[in-house]
Order: structure tokens, then sequence, then C-alpha cells
């Protein structure tokens, strides 16, 4: 099981990913997550503003690397942005923060990998509350055969909540904060498939809010969507921003620097370079990242 923490020493950073410091679990199974220099020091999170944290984690498919050696933090109420080419590991990362890879066969991990200081995948870890804390929009929209109103009410009706007006409430603000609620309140009974693609994808949204989750995890959300149906979708995650924690797997350079405060650039399953998205898109440490941003691979 992953049950270590790690301490990032200071004199090498950009080596600090291969550096394990052992360290016992409190018994009530949230992790110590120890202060450290980050890979890049413009990426450096206080302590306490950490909500999700990685400690040389990696992730497998049998001998085939997923993502290995990773070592970031991600502060609470901001926007991080992963890019990098296909295959790189980007939706891999994303998907082992809610353990959506749990049904592979063959997949294994390693490491440390903390959300709100609580070791995912530990085996005390209660995969129903760790969805509900992360949830999670994918790539293609994917509504529910179901009307508008029960797409929205399927998550806290799982929850128990099955009185009318506190989800009458529950649609109408979640709704509200998809930006959606004035093109469809007078259609909530409608089927959610005879909306357009935007629609569809901001109703899988105000889906993934009605849990009240702390982070949300985007994986590619606008890559089947029109620039119009794009900007909304932008739009909402600077609206989102400091409510939610955002996670956003993008291969739009522009896209991640325009909505995102950090970004982390991956490449062959591995974090290359990690920080402030203002500095990595104009003076990048790397020169793989250099190259790979404007756009000599990938």
């Amino acid at each position: 099981m992953l049950t270590h923490s790690l301490q990032i020493p200071d004199d090498n950073p950009r080596q600090a990913a291969k550096a394990v410091a052992p360290d016992k679990e409190r018994p009530n199974g949230r992790i110590r997550i120890k202060s450290r220099q980050d890979v890049f020091s413009d990426a450096a999170i206080a302590p306490e503003k950490v909500v999700i944290s990685a400690r040389d984690f990696g992730f497998y498919y049998g001998a085939k690397v997923g993502v290995e050696n990773i070592t970031m933090d991600i502060e609470v109420g901001s926007v991080t942005a992963i890019i990098g080419p296909s295959g790189c590991g980007k939706s891999t990362f994303l998907r082992c923060i809610n353990r959506m890879n749990d049904l592979i066969p063959c997949g294994r991990a390693e490491g440390l990998l903390a959300v709100g200081g609580q070791n995912v995948y530990d085996r005390r870890t209660n995969l129903v509350n760790l969805r509900q804390q992360v949830g999670m929009v994918f790539q293609q929209p994917n509504p529910f055969a179901k009307s508008i109103y029960d797409n929205v009410c399927y998550g806290p009706r799982l929850q128990g909540i099955r009185r009318r007006a506190r989800l009458d409430e529950i649609v109408e603000t979640c709704l509200r904060d998809a930006a959606l609620w004035d093109e469809v309140k007078d259609d909530l009974h409608k089927s959610a498939l005879a909306l357009s693609g935007g629609q569809q994808q901001r109703l899988c949204l105000a889906r993934t809010l009605a849990t009240r989750p702390t982070v949300v995890l985007m994986d590619e959300p606008c890559s089947a969507l029109d620039p119009i149906a794009t900007a909304r979708i932008e739009d909402l995650i600077a609206a989102l921003k400091g409510t939610y924690t955002i996670v956003i797997v993008t291969h739009n350079m522009q896209q991640a620097a325009r909505v995102s405060d950090r970004t982390a650039f991956f490449c062959l399953g591995k974090l290359i370079e990690y920080g402030r998205t203002d500095r990595l898109f104009t003076n990048p440490a790397v020169k793989q990242t250099e190259d790979y941003i404007t756009g000599r691979f990938g």
C-alpha cells in the first residue's frame, strides 16, 4: 500500500522527485504532507493551501509506464492546466486523482497521491466519498438518457436527498453555476440528449457540481465543442475558480494560458516542468518545454 510521505530536499529541486523519506500515517489515515521546495520554485505552495499532493507517484499498465516520479502540489481554489503530447500520461494522472483507473486489470500505483491530506490509494479510502469530493467532466459530453432535471438530481438522490423543494433548489443553483439555467429553465423535463453539444457539456458540469465537490477534474472538456461553446466553458472555469479547485487537461496551449494559474508539462510519462502559467509560457526553464509550446513537436 502507499503509506509514505516524502521530504523534498532544497539543494536540488529538479531531482527532488527521486528523494523518498518514509513517514508513518496518522491513525485516522490522513497523511503528513511535509513542506518542501517544489520542482520549480515558482510552483511552491504553502502547505496549508495544498489540496492535491503527489510524491514520487507512478501508475503502470502492467510493465508499461503511464506516469512515474510525479511530484507536485496543487493549490486549493486554483486552476491547474496539464499539457503535453498525446500519450504522455496527462489523462492517466488526472484519472488517478479519483481512482478512475481502478477497473484496469493490470493497473498499479506506486508512491503517494493525496487529496485533502488523505492518501487516495489507502485501503481505508472510501471511494464513494472520494468521488463525491473529486468530480470529473470528460472529453465527450455524456449526459444520462434522462431529463435535464434528473441528470442534475442523480448525485443528490444517491446521497439520500428526497425532498422535492431541496432538489429544485439544487437543480436551479447548479444550472445557474453552469450558465445553463436561462436556456433550459422552461424545459427541465426535456431529454438531456436533445441539447446541443455545448449545452450537454455544461449540463455534465452542473451534474458534477450537484454533489458539491471540492475538486473538479476536466479531461479536455472543450475538444468536441465549437469555439463559441468553448468560450462558454472557459468563462465558467474563470467563474468557478476560488470556489472549486480545477485541474484541466488540454491540448490547446492558448486555452491553458488563458484559464490556468499554474501549468504542468508532461512528456513520456514524466513531469518535465511545473510552474506559474505566465512564466512557463514566456520563459520556460526547460528546453523541452519551450520546444513543445512553440510547436516544434507534439
